[in-house]
């Protein structure tokens, strides 16, 4: 159990009770309670699910909340996907997610349902120094606005909007924009890609199947050999995982070529979000693999295709770049989601402890 710093502005009333977060990913399903405590939420409850062996979101709550054995009070998911009036149909999973019926299924009168990188945005408040890893100093201006970028099992985007009086984060589903290569290796691999998928987004190369995208298209155009043994390590496991592995340890030229074509694409991604949201407050890198490869983005590729802008590149320099570390800032973001102004006055009680406390007045 830990207690995270407070997320809003006032802090939390030690009167409200239970609230249910989840981070829900094509790879995982993470899923906690928090309590609210006057300076934050105190951690009461997690656990982590594989989301392809399941059926639904509705089947991982109902073990979660039998594991926990709690009510909850105000519900919160992040999903890996465009969220419209309620409803997402996830992008890297064959499920779709309906905020009403989850309502229904912990009994409460509301549940939100929003981007998981928006829910990443709304965590980032929380968050102390040491959950950042450090790739760009800068200098942020404060009342600017902010990106956060993660690239996991997908690739996912969302920005933070100063209003004059904090920051608003917002969604977008800008990882599926076109990727734009930026000298001719990467031209030659958009072509090699296309003649494969048509469409190329940026998370066709920058997410967990992006670099073994990369991968084979190295491998394909005879940049270094495969060796036997490396081919049936990628078979018998993940291999995305393996060529990270392999190329941090430098044990395979080819995955470490691999992996370095990553990163750089990755900074210029990154740059081009810093730019269309004019991020001088910041860029956040979150997701599961930025913090496995911290020591590589901090070498030169990331930093100079990040700030590689032309005209704009002093601008770029001037941005603070940091790899989000804590891997509950989505699950802490989509508690906090919860106790915006607007979304409060929809929240009461679960309908097991109004019909409680109904009982208990009635009986004096």
């Amino acid at each position: 159990m830990s207690c995270c710093s407070a997320m809003v502005a006032g802090g939390f009333s030690p009167n409200e009770r239970m609230i249910l977060s989840g981070d829900i990913g094509g790879t995982k399903a993470n899923l906690a309670i928090f309590k609210p405590l006057r300076r934050g939420l105190k951690l009461v409850c997690s656990e982590s699910y594989l989301s392809r062996e399941h059926a639904n979101l509705e089947e991982i709550v109902s073990k979660f909340m039998a594991l926990c054995g709690l009510e909850v009070d105000a519900a919160c998911f992040g999903i890996a996907g465009p969220v419209k009036q309620g409803r997402s149909e996830t992008t890297n999973l064959a499920w779709v997610v309906n905020a009403r019926r989850l309502a229904r299924k912990l009994r409460l009168d509301f549940v939100g349902l929003i981007n998981d990188l928006e829910a990443n945005a709304w965590g980032i408040a929380a968050l102390r120094d040491e959950d950042f890893f450090v790739l760009q100093q800068g200098h942020a201006d404060k009342s600017g606005n902010a990106a956060v970028i993660s690239a996991g099992t997908g690739l996912g985007e969302a920005g933070l909007c100063w209003n004059g009086h904090g920051h608003r984060p917002f969604a977008s589903e800008g990882g599926h924009c076109d990727f734009a290569p930026t000298n001719a290796l990467q031209a030659e691999l958009l072509g090699y890609l296309t003649a494969e998928f048509g469409h190329v987004s940026n998370e066709r190369v920058l997410s967990g199947p992006g670099l073994h995208n990369l991968y084979r298209f190295l491998r394909d155009t005879h940049r270094a050999e495969e060796p036997a043994w490396l081919a049936e390590q990628l078979r018998a496991g993940d291999p995305s995982a393996a060529i990270s592995y392999l190329a941090m340890e430098g044990k395979s030229s080819l995955c470490m070529q691999a992996l370095d074509l990553f990163v750089e694409i990755y900074g210029a991604v990154a740059g081009n979000l810093a730019l269309k949201f004019l991020a001088t407050a910041g860029v956040f890198l979150g997701g599961g693999i930025a913090p496995k490869i911290a020591t590589k983005l901090q070498g030169p590729l990331f930093r100079s295709a990040f700030v590689a802008k032309g005209r704009l590149q002093s601008l770029l320099e001037a941005i603070p770049v940091k790899i989000i570390l804590n891997d509950k800032a989505a699950l802490i973001g989509a508690a906090a989601w919860t106790w915006q102004d607007e979304v409060r006055s929809k929240v009461r009680p679960s309908a097991k402890r109004r019909n409680s406390e109904t009982s208990r007045r009635s009986r004096r």
